[in-house]
């Protein structure tokens, strides 16, 4: 089978990686290992429950466990990028998304708190809003903010005259 040209080759790495973890995350996989458990439970009468037989199980899964850490670690790290790239695309697309949480990802935990704080005040803002529909960006919900409360004010002062 001929590879798109346009599509770029896998390292060896990544498409072992890929494919031991879509296999490990299969339900052949989790049959063949509650299998593997059985079988060493039922011998545990011929070899007399020695420390050997304990070791047998416990190397085992301390082996497989320690190299699937860094597969699926592997997978995660990918699948993490594309989502994050997914993200910035849809930011950058949408006319009213701010443009700021364009790589957010690469924020300090300080900036993202900021962020999280502004994004609290947009709630605030919004749950003013007489509809749910209603989208704003932060800078153009204070806006709107800002200059409802004045009308609100000049009314008020109006009627009280």
């Amino acid at each position: 089978m001929k590879q798109d040209v346009n599509t770029p080759q896998r390292s060896f790495f990544e498409n072992f990686a890929v494919k031991v973890t879509k296999a490990t995350g299969s339900t052949a996989a989790f049959i063949l290992a509650l299998l593997s458990v059985i079988v060493w439970v039922i011998t545990g009468p011929i070899f007399h429950y020695s420390e050997n037989w304990q070791l047998v199980i416990n190397t085992g899964t301390t082996i497989i466990t320690f190299l699937m850490v860094f597969l699926i670690q592997k997978a995660q790290n990918k699948d993490s990028l594309a989502i994050q790239l997914k993200l910035n695309e849809l930011v950058a697309a949408h006319e009213f998304a701010s443009n700021r949480l364009v790589n957010v990802e690469n924020m300090t935990e300080d900036e993202l708190k900021v962020i999280q704080k502004y994004y609290g005040k947009l709630s605030d803002f919004t749950k003013k809003e007489e509809s749910l529909q209603q989208s704003h960006s932060i800078d153009e919900a204070k806006g709107m903010h800002d200059l409802k409360k004045e009308m609100e004010d000049e009314l008020e002062a109006r009627f009280k005259k």
